[in-house]
């Protein structure tokens, strides 16, 4: 039996309103059926690589070269695992990871697990309205403050793009990761990297990481790159695709989805990758080794190139990683508030009460604290992230792990043993930053 629901140009595009959106045709060509399941692999990845992750990946090359290279190479990897667990259990349960915490923990425990996942939507959301008005700010000479009003402005895209199906928003996203990528393939041939360097960052050296600044700025990579709110998206959206729900129709959707999933983190590691490429060769390669500032980055980058272009370049793509971001924090808060609460509301209402809470603590931090405002909470945006991470984790992994749920298509031993190593070290790796951050340790 084949579940299938009918689509129409005016569909909405949040995902809870086209399940079922993308009919996939068992017969199809192997190459056709990955060009049906590909996109929602894509739009988990542009978590991976929003203004949060920018931050620490520019400042740790500029102050430690391409030594951390490594970090980002395996903090990706620990990615592809925990997104293809989500993958997994959105489509044999045909539920997403908030509906099933809803169901099988008590109305006080999935409450708790609903407020911290709203958190983690708006820490993420502070990051794109922070990345967002710099942007505004570097392209346009605007005031911080009016770069961060005029990011309000984005709910009305999102209410334009009502009545675009999943497909539309789809492309859209792709088109906005295209513009990143090419953007940074054009600034790294500007820079000219020394590739044999490069080459040697992405060998693993516990060396690298045996002092306490780089080490703590290699958990901030760990802690910036796994998103809470992924792991509900990524099982909600993986529904947006129509199969048999037999053995066979789900261990296709699973084996075809899991190249879709780690594809698009690939994409999202090659340009993590080269933003800490970029700042190694422009900045600590030219004796730049302070650069901890997106602004500072931007500033820098004309003299040390040669030419205006690669610093208008690297706003543009800023400004791009901030818009795609803002579309997927949307979707995740649309399956988190119904999973949790059944409740629906519009996705463009669900935008506004988003961005608003956003802008709140954006607004009042850049009045204080100035341009100085950006670092710094882009930095806690980041933190509140690795506080909610281990709540996310633990119940996608038991889910996955339990036989009743998941019958024969539940974790085999190596991948539990890879499953919980990686929740204890992301945990750990995760409570060290913050008390690090806090100043708590000696």
């Amino acid at each position: 039996m084949q579940f299938k629901l009918p689509t129409t140009a005016t569909a909405p595009f949040c995902p809870s309103e086209v399940q079922g959106s993308v009919t996939v045709t068992q017969s199809a060509p192997f190459w056709k059926k990955i060009l049906q399941f590909a996109g929602p692999g894509l739009l988990v990845s542009i978590g991976y690589m929003d203004p949060g992750n920018w931050a620490t990946d520019i400042e740790a090359g500029s102050r430690y070269g391409y030594n951390l290279l490594f970090v980002v190479v395996l903090s990706s990897l620990a990615a592809m695992v925990l997104q293809c667990l989500s993958m997994r259990l959105g489509i044999v349960t045909g539920r997403n990871l908030a509906e099933l915490s809803r169901t099988r923990y008590s109305p006080g425990v999935a409450r708790i697990q609903w407020l911290l996942a709203e958190l983690s939507i708006i820490a993420c959301d502070l990051a794109e309205v922070l990345g967002g008005a710099l942007a505004f700010h570097l392209l346009f000479k605007c005031s911080l403050t009016v770069g961060v009003i005029l990011t309000a402005f984005d709910t009305l895209i999102v209410l334009g793009l009502k009545g675009k199906n999943f497909r539309d928003l789809e492309a859209i996203m792709l088109g906005l990761v295209a513009t990143i990528g090419l953007g940074y393939v054009i600034e790294l041939a500007l820079v000219h990297p020394h590739w044999p360097s490069v080459a040697a960052g992405l060998v693993p050296s516990w060396q690298a990481v045996s002092e306490r600044e780089p080490l703590y700025l290699a958990i901030g990579i760990l802690g910036a790159t796994v998103m809470p709110h992924n792991l509900y998206l990524h099982s909600s959206i993986v529904q947006t695709r129509a199969i048999k729900r037999d053995h066979e129709g789900i261990a296709s959707a699973i084996s075809l989805s899991r190249i879709d999933t780690i594809v698009a983190l690939f994409l999202a590691l090659l340009i993590n990758a080269a933003i800490l490429i970029l700042a190694a060769a422009a900045f600590h390669s030219t004796g730049h080794t302070q650069v901890t500032e997106i602004e500072d980055a931007y500033r820098l980058l004309a003299p040390i190139v040669g030419t205006g272009f690669a610093a208008v370049l690297f706003a543009i793509t800023l400004l791009a990683s901030g818009q795609s971001s803002t579309f997927t924090g949307t979707v995740a808060g649309q399956v988190i508030m119904e999973g949790f609460l059944q409740l629906k509301i519009p996705c463009y209402q669900r935008r506004f009460i988003t961005r608003a809470l956003a802008l709140i603590p954006a607004l009042v931090g850049v009045q204080m604290l100035g341009n100085g405002a950006v670092g710094q909470l882009l930095v806690a945006s980041q933190v509140v992230l690795s506080l909610q991470l281990p709540f996310a984790l633990y119940p996608l992994i038991r889910m996955t792990n339990d036989r009743a749920l998941m019958g024969e298509f539940t974790n085999r031993l190596p991948t539990r043993i890879i499953a919980w190593a990686l929740f204890v070290l992301i945990s750990a790796a995760n409570i060290w930053l913050v008390v690090q951050t806090f100043g708590f340790a000696g």
